[in-house]
């Protein structure tokens, strides 16, 4: 019989554990021994924050990240494929959103082997949760070009399809956030709608939406600290 892809959220950044990641689904993670994970010190870190007893020496690691080559995959799902539960661990957040482990399910499914989401934190929907724009219809474009002209260009096209309503979601590297915030504020529209969402569930947790022309303002200094920003009506 095989085993079960568990998709298991991690905190984001520095809260608490016990307040977003549910006692039943970190029971599950505890009885797990195989790992997919984006950073082994991270994922062991987090592992051993749940259970400080956790045996992590008898416990397998496979890394998946930007290196990691298609080919690799078949052999992260052979424990599962022999009887072995395995779960997918994002870096932060949930796996296989704004996250590398989506090829990992999608041949998982393939192959007949059971996946299974566990309820943790995902700063894409908490921020549009609290954002007040539109939660019925949104796009989430991920990352946008680093380069100044091709990343104007980009937001301006974001911006252009808020005109129906619809909310659009980007990120950017924690490093570059300030960079990118400063770009939305000068590429947008004053009248433009923007959700500025920092340090989700994080004890400096920061989520206003407000006017472009507002923003300018008074900008706010994001520099290194995880974001979501979105545009909308």
């Amino acid at each position: 019989m095989k085993g079960t892809l568990f998709l298991i959220p991690v905190t984001l950044g520095t809260s608490e554990y016990t307040h977003v990641i549910p006692s039943g689904v970190t029971d599950i993670t505890k009885n797990i021994r195989s790992f997919i994970v984006e950073d082994i010190r991270s994922a062991r870190r987090y592992l051993r924050t749940i259970d400080r007893e956790f045996p992590i020496d008898e416990s397998d690691f496979f890394i998946l990240n930007e290196h990691s080559r298609p080919e690799e995959y078949e052999s992260f799902l052979n424990q599962i494929m022999n009887g072995k539960d395995t779960g997918l661990m994002s870096e932060a957040g949930v796996p296989g959103v704004a996250d590398p482990g989506a090829p990992v399910v999608s041949l998982a499914h393939k192959k007949g082997i059971r996946v299974v989401p566990l309820t943790g934190p995902s700063s894409i929907i908490l921020s549009l949760m609290a954002s007040g724009l539109n939660g019925q219809n949104f796009t989430f474009h991920g990352y946008i070009p680093v380069k100044y002209a091709e990343r104007i260009k980009k937001i301006k096209e974001i911006e252009d399809k808020t005109s129906g309503g619809e909310s659009q979601l980007l990120i950017e590297a924690p490093y570059r956030n300030q960079k990118l915030l400063e770009d939305i504020l000068k590429a947008c529209r004053p009248q433009t709608m923007l959700c500025i969402a920092v340090d989700i569930t994080g004890a400096d947790e920061l989520i206003v939406t407000k006017r472009i022309s507002d923003w300018r303002k008074k900008v706010p200094q994001i520099n290194k600290r995880p974001a979501v920003f979105i545009l909308g009506r």
